[in-house]
């Protein structure tokens, strides 16, 4: 009688399902495992930033210095050129990528042809998985001065008669770099977005139909509306990553001609820290863009929280 009190309502039910569906959470472990051993695990690590760390004495031999790390950084030449680069592209990223995904998930979901629609979403995915190197070495081809496919069919067209320097001019450059990170992220964005509009009720449309509206009004008073939640959470976790620089993307596509608006924080992190052992530079900057971005994030939560949105946290 003791023992039947003890068992609790429904736990024999939660035992079957936990039984039967084992192999899922063994699954899930895998990401768990891996976002505590990169993530937290290395937090310890960031006491480097405030040592004159040197790999062979440790952590117990290597140097209190306080903060003499970060007024050096904060005095470099370099390191201000840096920023200055990081904030204007991510800046600049953000305004002309965050309303693509936007409305390419608009244009797809307006598609009625199902084959079609499915096709066109798998080829606009498939950049996201494809390295930046890969990607670099295409566009290298296609847009070289004289020998590139688009100066050629631009020539052809009797548009041009000079090859532009798409990737070797550094104004040229920076168009062109912003573009093509667009392109390879617009596709992954919209699924976001497909998944948002695929809740909103089907009763909101017919209404709208009953009022006699097209589509693109439908689109204006209907479905932006309704995503405005996912648009806001999404421009909250962008504006979080405006202090980041992808170094893959920047190396694979630097030069000696565009050095200039190359070199961004995660080249700055490379070349002063982790090409020389410098250790406790390359940990204070990571953690100076790691509190920015915090910091960015919590704002612009709160900004939206005033406007009446629901915020992110």
């Amino acid at each position: 009688m003791e023992r039947s009190k003890a068992v609790k309502p429904g736990s024999g039910a939660k035992f079957l399902y936990l039984k039967n569906n084992w192999q899922l959470y063994l699954m899930v472990l895998v990401p768990i495992a891996f976002v505590i051993i990169f993530k937290y695990a290395a937090y310890p690590g960031l006491r480097i930033a405030f040592m004159n760390y040197k790999p062979a004495k440790g952590y117990a031999g290597s140097e209190w210095v306080g903060f003499q790390i970060f007024e050096k950084i904060f005095k470099d030449k370099d390191f201000i050129r840096a920023l200055k680069n990081s904030l204007a592209f991510n800046f600049l990223d953000l305004l002309v990528g965050f309303p693509v995904p936007i409305i390419l998930a608009l244009m797809l979901n307006e598609l009625r042809f199902q084959r079609y629609k499915k096709l066109s979403q798998t080829i606009l995915y498939l950049p996201h998985f494809l390295s930046w190197v890969i990607i670099a070495s295409v566009a290298l081809n296609l847009f070289k001065p004289e020998s590139g496919l688009v100066n050629i069919l631009l020539k052809n067209a009797g548009w041009i008669d000079k090859g532009i320097p798409f990737l070797t001019e550094k104004w040229h450059w920076a168009v062109t770099y912003l573009l093509i990170g667009v392109w390879q992220n617009m596709g992954w964005g919209s699924i976001i977005y497909l998944a948002a509009i695929t809740g909103i009720s089907p009763d909101l449309y017919e209404a709208a139909t009953i009022d006699g509206a097209g589509r693109l009004r439908k689109i204006w008073n209907v479905t932006l509306p309704c995503i405005r939640g996912t648009m806001v959470t999404l421009l909250i976790m962008n504006l979080g990553r405006v202090m980041g620089s992808n170094f893959e993307r920047l190396d694979s596509f630097g030069n000696v001609q565009v050095k200039e608006f190359q070199y961004q924080l995660a080249i700055y992190i490379y070349e002063k820290g982790l090409a020389g052992s410098n250790f406790s530079r390359a940990t204070a900057v990571g953690l100076f863009q790691s509190l920015v971005g915090l910091i960015l994030v919590l704002t612009s939560d709160r900004v939206s929280k005033a406007l009446g949105e629901d915020g992110l946290l």
